[in-house]
């Protein structure tokens, strides 16, 4: 029986890995992983370039350059769900790819502040016609035994490499500087290309209808807008998005004053602190699918957002060592909380509509940040020493609310629904 047990195990920590039995899936998930990895050179290297800018002016423009980012992604992923529905999905991927490899090589002749603005604003720009798209491949290339676990997998990644991949970017950086930095993220952007390109069209194209009727560009963005707030499912989790978005906030805004004025501790502290973070998240993405899988997952949902609130809610108070444990079960709550969205798009929306919706879920979930991220600035200014409690409650209040005004279903479903 004891053997017996840890097979199962086994078999639970290794079901992720299943879905890269296809080998479409298979270059579409070394693509991301090799663009995450970029993406964090990016970010790096955008934050040492602000810093010479001026160390007293550093937090203003990376703030300013994260709202324009999300600003990016709400304006525009919208309209890259109507494409994804409506023309090649292998040519929007390689398309925006190179245009952000293009972008990144810009980053080390800047000589001033606004140029900073406007290369994230429209590296973004391209990213929101990117992750749209490759989120609607997922469910549409991969047999429905294993999608849940290629999103698992691939939500696993995303966010793992979110924190560990800006620690590879700072030790690289440390050897080349801040704007030769930008060359290894222009050879991972070649690398990911390689295995973009060697995908053939036509296994990307399920669900692309293409034709007259598909014309109304509004239109179809309104259709996915109707879509994801129509389905009661879906309107929950979106909910749920919102409500833990108020939680990552506080850690990603507040987390570093924290670390370095309250505990008095070096950069590297920080890093270390965020790193359980994304170890957290990563291992919630990996079980997720196991942990619920009823047809809403309001388990998953509710479960996640109450663990991440109650972990910021007692942060102000902690030591080093505890700070990492919190931040390890409030990643955990992180993508238990997020996470379902992918899958129940796909469950719920039938093929030919799936790629308005991701991009219109894109593009909320990201509104959803654009609102926490100043919240989470206000508290941190204005509350230094309860920065956290407070943003914690906040967080706890809103989920019920939620809980009260939406009425998740815990009904059980065995069978994957994609025919709505």
């Amino acid at each position: 029986m004891e053997n017996k047990d840890k097979r199962t195990f086994v078999q639970k920590l290794t079901e992720p890995f299943m879905a890269l039995k296809n080998k479409t899936f298979a270059k579409l998930y070394m693509a991301q992983t090799i663009s995450l990895i970029g993406d964090a050179f990016t970010w790096v290297g955008l934050a040492l370039l602000a810093y010479q800018f001026g160390k007293e002016r550093s937090a203003i423009i990376l703030a300013s350059a994260l709202t324009l980012r999300v600003t990016a992604f709400i304006i525009f992923s919208p309209f890259a769900g109507v494409l994804a529905d409506r023309i090649s999905r292998k040519k929007i991927l390689y398309v925006t790819h190179f245009i952000r490899m293009g972008i990144v090589c810009c980053p080390p002749f800047i000589t001033q502040e606004w140029q900073i603005y406007v290369l994230v604003f429209f590296l973004n720009v391209f990213n929101a016609f990117f992750t749209p798209t490759y989120r609607t491949v997922i469910p549409q290339v991969v047999d429905g035994k294993y999608y849940r676990e290629a999103v698992g997998l691939s939500t696993a990644t995303y966010q793992l490499l979110g924190i560990l991949g800006p620690a590879l970017a700072g030790v690289v950086a440390t050897w080349l500087g801040a704007r030769d930095i930008f060359i290894v993220d222009g050879i991972t952007f070649i690398i990911a290309a390689v295995f973009i390109l060697s995908i053939p069209a036509s296994a990307l194209q399920k669900g692309v209808t293409g034709g007259s009727e598909n014309s109304n560009t509004w239109g179809n963005v309104w259709k996915g807008i109707r879509l994801l707030f129509g389905n009661k499912i879906l309107r929950f989790a979106l909910s749920i998005e919102f409500v833990s978005s108020l939680a990552g906030a506080m850690i990603l805004v507040n987390t570093i004053g924290y670390v370095k004025s309250s505990l008095l501790l070096e950069d590297k502290y920080y890093g270390w602190v965020m790193a359980g973070f994304g170890v957290g998240a990563s291992i919630s993405a990996f079980i997720a699918g196991s942990f619920d899988r009823s047809k809403t997952r309001a388990l998953s949902l509710i479960a996640g957002v109450f663990l991440l609130g109650l972990a910021v809610s007692f942060a102000n108070w902690t030591s080093f060592n505890v700070l990492i444990v919190l931040w390890i079960f409030a990643g955990l709550g992180q993508s238990l909380a997020e996470m379902p969205s992918e899958t129940l798009i796909a469950e719920n929306i039938s093929h030919e509509n799936q790629g308005k919706v991701y991009g219109s879920h894109f593009a909320f979930s990201h509104l959803w940040w654009a609102i926490a991220y100043p919240i989470a600035g206000f508290l941190g200014a204005n509350f230094p020493q309860k920065e956290f409690l407070y943003g914690g409650i906040l967080t706890i209040v809103f989920a019920i609310i939620a809980i009260v005004v939406f009425k998740p279903s815990f009904k059980i479903n065995s069978k994957s629904n994609n025919s709505l």
